[in-house]
């Protein structure tokens, strides 16, 4: 395929990239591997969600502080040893047809990734939805109670490969990888407008309306976006010739 050729289309009109097209890379560099360790330390450092909820509504503390320091030890070490996702010295998936043994460091971090994409989007979006109805903000409540409950179902479905790129076999890695960064990317981008509008529109049911009314919209159009594969890393993969999982 040249340059001017247009992106093959799935029957649903969603371009994808060829594998054979995808240029191969067999070591990954130092900053490559380095510019990973950040997403590491934030989604570890994110697990303990009501901790996570008073850094924000109260500044960063001790608890907080020691919690990093574990935090930044162990994904260094494991980072160092190649055992974080984008870390390795050499790209774990090369093929996307291979039948390969997902390795256990990827089901663990991917499924804690998924983890913290799930709980802080529903806790979230129920919270508003409660201050909503009833007039009472309890958020603070609702994780205490339920982040946990919810974060473990997930970690099981995890532990029993029931989560995209967090199954026994890489196979499927060229259509897992988009539903994880679509996901990621309709998070990171709710998420921070969402702390925003906590500081700046006013405490009340109109202002959380609009809240709600913007966290899902940002929700459900970067999902939009990235189904039909205009976000970077969401393009379905066709699978038969070696490729580099990013």
């Amino acid at each position: 395929m040249t340059a001017e050729s247009p992106a093959p289309l799935t029957p649903d009109g969603i371009p994808v990239e060829l594998a054979s097209d995808r240029k191969i890379r067999y070591r990954n560099k130092l900053y490559y591997r380095l510019n990973h360790w950040p997403i590491w330390i934030f989604v570890f450092f994110i697990m303990p969600g009501p901790l996570t909820f008073d850094l924000f509504e109260s500044g960063f503390d001790q608890r907080m502080a020691v919690w990093m320091g574990v935090v930044l030890l162990g994904t260094g070490i494991a980072g160092a040893r190649g055992r974080l996702p984008g870390c390795e010295p050499r790209p774990y998936i090369i093929r996307f047809t291979e039948d390969r043994p997902n390795p256990l460091y990827r089901r663990v971090c991917y499924t804690f990734a998924w983890s913290a994409v799930i709980t802080f989007g529903v806790l979230n979006t129920a919270g508003l939805v409660v201050a909503i109805v009833t007039g009472d903000w309890n958020l603070q409540q609702m994780y205490e109670t339920a982040y946990f409950p919810m974060a473990i179902a997930i970690w099981i479905l995890g532990a029993i490969g029931q989560l995209p790129r967090v199954k026994a076999s890489t196979k499927g890695e060229g259509h897992e990888r988009r539903y994880f960064y679509g996901s990621v990317w309709a998070m990171c981008i709710a998420q921070p407008v969402l702390w925003f509008m906590w500081s700046v529109v006013p405490e009340g049911r109109p202002g959380d309306i609009v809240k709600l009314v913007v966290f899902v919209g940002i929700l459900a159009f970067v999902g939009y976006l990235s189904y039909r594969g205009k976000l970077p890393r969401t393009r379905p993969i066709v699978p038969g010739e070696l490729a580099v999982s990013d």
